[in-house]
């Protein structure tokens, strides 16, 4: 068999995914989902043509054409403009509302929309001339630009975020009304519309700045690579190295979610695209319903942790913090693989508790020959790395030039290539992948601006810090609770802007790196996704595996759980995000967070060398608590901790050491 024609197999071959399904728990848990498909040929060809502009153009203005270079709040307002249309055009009102055709009311919106990018343009020289004091028409604009993106972010990420944003603009009209340190003068609708809409701070403000130049680049780049096949490359690698281990199906799932959610970004996505395929597998190696949901969850939602691409918020945060978004890679990379090492290593002590075996050598792929038919496809990516990092070009540029090359790159063997339709689809879902994420940050950008306008977050800021009397510690717990509860509910992007937003100042007085701050928010926010009681990509897990979503979500939250401790660490020692560190301090404070991160997870599990006690088990975890601190005395107990583990297994309970995986 020649080159060209041979293919990797799996052992998911044998198992396809069930498509009705996966669509099914997209439909559930991510309202972005529910699109409309039109009956009559020429909608159709519409949407499909208004989507390929919308890329082409984003594509054109990213690859620096002079032609399209203009003032931000232009180019917000085109990209604001796309989307809400396209918003009203592919999502329905109502769930049972007709998704085959457009209806009437909607036609109003979306002329509405179209007409809001022609305003600014034609609007601008008076915003300058009157220094953004807004005249009557800009009033009663503004207020339908307001409205419009408050019903079409109803429609893509349902009720929690709108009504936030509702709250938030009662607040800025009534603060005089509020009692204590939240009290302000209070604005009028007037000051409010101009504020929110005319102006760079509010829905045309820093959210969707990333949104239209930074998110929109990389949702296309993530679109083209999986036309090209990189999931399928994901998925055989990860058989791969891991498939025939002890435990192999969920390490599998563990490192395939990683490596596509580091691409794609998007937890209850990635949940369903691998959990089709490695929830089965784990299901049949032995692994209970509850558990199996809860890694492919809990690998998922790391995704968005996990440089190069990370989720979207990441870029948010780069945008927020004025920072180089390699800066952001940098700070990133030690604790996400922290993170996953917390799940591979629950994952084996599991598997080995349990005697669960892996699949067999024999039926995995091989990785030369996996490297060999998909292998091109990491250029790429490595390509990414180099612009990035190394280039000194803007990440825009650096984002378009990767796209060229993956096209190109993808032409290099038949299996990746292709064809001038593949690459227009690529591009028309990227720009329908993009609708919810960009609708997401113009709504939140209401909450942002309020929150700019009339001093709330640092109200909030020292309310915690007041109510964690100076306490560092208890500031952080109580920031960790914030970021959740604001957290529920709503995608990643507002949840993270909202808590980076009110929260982070916090950390930032107690004289906190303002990147250790944000990162902290950032983790939490991303964790909001696996914490009952809305945990949308646990539950979507348990909708794939058939267990229960609530022991899933609480399943999710023990695995996870040295994901939850790893944010502390970094906070208490900033070295662990590579800030002004040394080898060897590096080296240092990696190894007992490894450290930690092993008594955690026998903790957790009831296992390191054997089964563990009770006692033995709260040993590991004052071992791991101890860890959190860098410091060389709360460090040498921990490790202590983890010796008095070890050997009280070996001599005191006589339990022998388990043969390695």
């Amino acid at each position: 068999m020649s080159d060209q024609n041979k293919t990797v197999t799996t052992p998911t071959d044998a198992l396809p995914p069930d498509a009705d399904k996966g669509a099914e728990i997209m439909e559930k848990y991510e309202k972005e989902s529910r699109t409309r498909t039109f009956d009559a040929d020429w909608l159709k060809k519409a949407v499909y043509f208004l989507c390929l502009a919308f890329t082409i153009y984003h594509l054109a203005y990213a690859s620096g054409i002079r032609a399209l270079q203009m003032v931000n709040i232009k180019h917000h307002a085109i990209h604001v403009g796309l989307i809400l249309v396209l918003g009203f055009a592919l999502y329905p009102a109502f769930k049972k509302a007709s998704r085959k055709k457009i209806a009437w009311y909607d036609w109003i919106f979306i002329a509405l929309s179209a007409i809001m990018p022609v305003y600014v343009f034609v609007r601008y020289p008076t915003f300058i001339s009157t220094g953004f004091q807004g005249e009557q028409i800009d009033i009663i604009l503004g207020t339908i630009l307001i409205l419009l993106v408050l019903e079409c972010s109803r429609r893509l990420s349902g009720w929690a975020l709108p009504i936030l944003s509702i709250v938030f603009l009662l607040y800025a009209i009534y603060g005089r009304s509020f009692p204590g340190i939240f009290r302000h003068r209070g604005y009028t609708w007037h000051r409010i519309v101009t504020y929110l809409t005319t102006d760079v701070y509010g829905i045309y403000g820093t959210s969707i700045k990333v949104a239209a130049t930074y998110i929109v680049l990389f949702i296309i780049f993530g679109e083209v690579m999986n036309k090209c096949g990189m999931g399928q490359f994901f998925n055989d690698i990860a058989n791969a190295l891991a498939g025939h281990t002890k435990g192999g199906p969920a390490k599998v799932a563990v490192l395939a979610s990683g490596f596509l959610g580091s691409i794609n970004g998007s937890a209850v996505a990635n949940v369903v695209t691998t959990g089709t395929f490695t929830i089965p597998l784990m299901k049949k190696a032995g692994y209970s319903k509850e558990f199996a949901g809860a890694v492919e969850a809990t690998a998922s939602v790391g995704g968005q942790l996990l440089p190069p691409i990370m989720g979207a918020a990441a870029f948010v945060m780069a945008e927020t913090l004025g920072v180089k978004y390699g800066v952001i890679i940098k700070a990133a990379v030690i604790p996400a693989l922290i993170y996953y090492l917390g799940i591979i290593i629950q994952v084996q002590m599991r598997a080995t508790k349990d005697n669960l075996n892996g699949l067999p050598k024999e039926q995995m792929p091989k990785v030369r020959d996996v490297m060999k038919e998909r292998g091109h496809l990491l250029i790429p990516i490595l390509f990414l790395l180099y612009m990035l990092i190394f280039s000194g070009v803007t990440v825009i540029r650096g984002a378009f030039w990767t796209i060229v090359v993956t096209i190109v790159i993808a032409e290099l063997r038949p299996i990746s290539r292709m064809s001038v339709k593949d690459v227009c689809d690529a591009f028309v879902a990227g720009a329908k992948s993009t609708v919810s994420v960009a609708m997401a940050c113009a709504c939140v950008g209401i909450i942002v601006g309020i929150c700019g306008m009339t001093g709330f977050a640092l109200n909030v800021a020292h309310a915690i810090i007041s109510i964690g009397e100076q306490s560092l510690m208890l500031t952080l717990l109580f920031t960790m609770v914030t970021c959740m509860i604001l957290g529920m509910g709503l995608p990643s992007i507002p949840s993270y802007l909202i808590t980076a937003t009110i929260a982070a100042p916090a950390l930032v007085e107690l004289g906190q790196p303002e990147i250790a701050a944000h990162m902290f928010c950032f983790y939490f926010a991303m964790f909001a996704n696996l914490t009952p009681p809305v945990a949308l990509a646990s539950f979507a897990a348990a909708g794939l595996s058939g267990g229960s979503p609530m022991k899933t979500g609480w399943q999710s939250v023990r695995l996870a759980l040295a994901g939850f401790i790893v944010p502390f660490m970094f906070v208490y020692n900033p070295a662990l995000l590579l800030e002004n560190v040394t080898l060897v301090t590096g080296l240092q404070v990696v190894v007992t967070a490894c450290i930690g991160v092993v008594l955690i997870a026998a903790a957790v599990e009831g296992y390191l060398y054997g089964r563990m006690n009770v006692i033995l088990r709260v040993v590991a975890g004052v071992g791991a608590f101890l860890l959190i601190d860098s410091g060389l005395v709360t460090d040498l107990v921990g490790i202590a901790c983890l010796a008095v583990v070890i050997l009280a297994q070996k001599f005191v309970f006589n339990k022998p050491l388990a043969k390695p995986a």
